[in-house]
């Protein structure tokens, strides 16, 4: 143990081998609660896929409640992605009970989880109930989850601001009624680890049959707190933790399950504990949920991010020569990292391709390779080296988000724009139906004529609130990735595509929200209101 470790003061920990954490995982759930990163069943599907191959115990896949839509989703899920325990988060209340029952019945393993609001604030301003209430429902809904769920999880929103007697005793009321996992949720990411610690002390020394149950952490990084209290949980005897691929979710988002995966191995000399994460395909689980999603990794983001095993200072990069623990704790093929970079040209055939991929993390079958090797060889005719980004960004855009419904697509477009001259665009669209329209527009620029000629087919009507050009490698014929953000009625919606042309790039991710949108049909006011309205851990 290191000098001055805060864990050297703590009992010694256990064989990691015996010693085991669950790693749930609420990216489709929370995580898709991020403003515009709501997914279609087809990219749910993807990332539950991914999930499973990660390694995860647990996928919480919706909130069935929330919509038909989600119920959907989670049916889904639930019958075609084996291995973990498929969930579905649950109001207590009949109703969210019995669409989490027709949402997961098909699911080898499933899981019912229930959670109401527990502080002084929400009982007053949100719920409108008093103590007895709270604890009534909440031993109700557990009870009734119970009677058709082996696996029932309790969660009691806003623990860390609720009252520790009443916390202790809400707790030993789920136990009571049947509940297999009591989860502890930080919801507004308030609590400091120190303080966060006491709450589990006290649950753990108070409440009766604690010892029964896995106890759970739940935290939102609000104050960037969300990873140090899901670890400090672990100190304190949590054998659960719920997290995000890239940390994303409501807000400032979630605890990251990249960074508590490395943490809890890098430095089993504190925690020993284990899970069944394989590490390795942490980089390509996150740069497919940031692709799905559009919600980029900053550079410098532990683990994952671009610059996690970079050294630009020269005294680092001769420590790194002389001896790679000088900088470095962790390796970067324990992430899923690769050293190789330039691999492929227009005269590689399937067989190289296919390695590539494989090096990467993608196991394809011979359909899928083919389908990426189209895409590959139609690239590799506009620019001379394909790069492990290129192949990445292929996987994302094309064969790994498959091939969805589209109300409106290109047949067409041509801009002008110079010094002294007017942009215009003039766009041919084909729609659902088979009919092509044409349209003519000036703009600011040629991608705003692209856009405004876009809406006038389309009819669509929105505000354009980012918009972001970042390329894929490096060299004049790079990939451009054009990633946008639009805000509608029916909220905010991201769009990103990919090309050799800025332009081209740029009107293909404007269509994808069009078609986004235009695909989404009537939102019902359940769906609407259901992330606001509903609460969550």
């Amino acid at each position: 143990m290191q000098p001055n470790d805060p864990g050297a003061e703590r009992e010694a920990p256990r064989d990691p081998g015996t010693d085991r954490v669950v790693i749930f995982d609420t990216t489709l759930r929370d995580g898709e609660q991020s403003p515009g990163a709501s997914m279609n069943i087809g990219q749910k599907l993807q990332v539950a896929h991914a999930l499973r191959d990660l390694g995860v115990d647990v996928i919480e896949a919706g909130f069935a409640a929330a919509s038909p839509g989600d119920l959907e989703a989670i049916r889904a899920v639930a019958r075609q992605v084996e291995g973990p325990i498929i969930a579905s988060l649950a109001r207590c209340h009949p109703g969210d009970i019995a669409a989490n029952w027709e949402a997961l019945k098909d699911a080898p393993r499933r899981r019912c989880h229930v959670f109401l609001a527990t502080s002084p604030i929400h009982r007053e301003f949100k719920l409108k109930m008093a103590r007895d209430e709270i604890l009534r429902r909440s031993s109700d809904g557990v009870a009734l989850a119970r009677e058709k769920f082996d696996d029932v999880e309790f969660s009691a929103e806003d623990a860390v601001r609720t009252e520790l007697d009443f916390l202790a005793e809400i707790v030993e009321r789920a136990i009571e009624a049947g509940a297999t996992t009591i989860n502890v949720p930080d919801t507004v990411g308030y609590a400091l680890p120190s303080t966060y610690a006491r709450t589990l002390q006290y649950l753990r020394q108070n409440v009766r049959g604690i010892d029964r149950i896995v106890l759970s952490v739940h935290c939102h990084d609000d104050l960037g707190l969300a990873v140090a209290n899901s670890l400090t949980g672990v100190l304190e005897g949590a054998r659960q933790v719920e997290c995000t691929i890239n940390g994303i979710g409501e807000r400032a988002g979630n605890a990251s399950l990249e960074e508590v995966v490395m943490a809890m191995k890098t430095r089993r000399d504190v925690f020993g504990v284990s899970c069944g994460v394989k590490t390795e395909r942490l980089y390509p689980t996150s740069r497919l949920v940031s692709q799905v999603t559009g919600l980029h990794v900053q550079r410098n983001k532990a683990i994952v991010g671009q610059n996690a095993f970079a050294h630009e200072a020269g005294i680092h990069q001769h420590g790194m020569l002389t001896h790679r623990e000088t900088y470095e704790i962790m390796r970067p093929e324990e992430v899923g990292f690769i050293s190789t970079s330039l691999v492929l040209g227009k005269h590689s055939g399937r067989h190289a391709l296919k390695e590539r991929l494989a090096a990467l993390g993608y196991l394809l079958d011979e359909s899928q390779v083919e389908a990426v090797f189209a895409d590959f060889k139609a690239l590799a005719d506009k620019k001379k080296d394909i790069y492990d980004a290129d192949i990445e960004a292929l996987m994302v855009h094309g064969q790994i988000l498959g091939v969805s419904p589209k109300a409106w697509e290109i047949v067409s477009l041509s801009t002008t724009s110079g010094t002294g001259t007017l942009p215009c665009a003039s766009v041919s669209l084909r729609s659902a139906d088979g009919k092509e329209h044409q349209a003519v527009s000036a703009g600011d620029g040629p991608v705003d004529a692209v856009f405004k000629a876009f809406d006038r087919v389309t009819g669509f009507h929105a505000r354009l609130r980012d918009y972001q050009l970042s390329s894929i490698t490096v060299g004049e014929d790079a990939q451009g990735e054009v990633s946008l953000e639009v805000e509608h009625a029916t909220g905010l919606h991201r769009g990103r595509a990919l090309s050799t042309d800025i332009i081209e790039g740029s009107a293909r991710a404007y269509l994808d929200v069009i078609n986004r949108i235009a695909l989404m049909g009537p939102r019902t006011a359940l769906d609407a209101q259901s992330r606001d309205e509903m609460g969550a851990p």
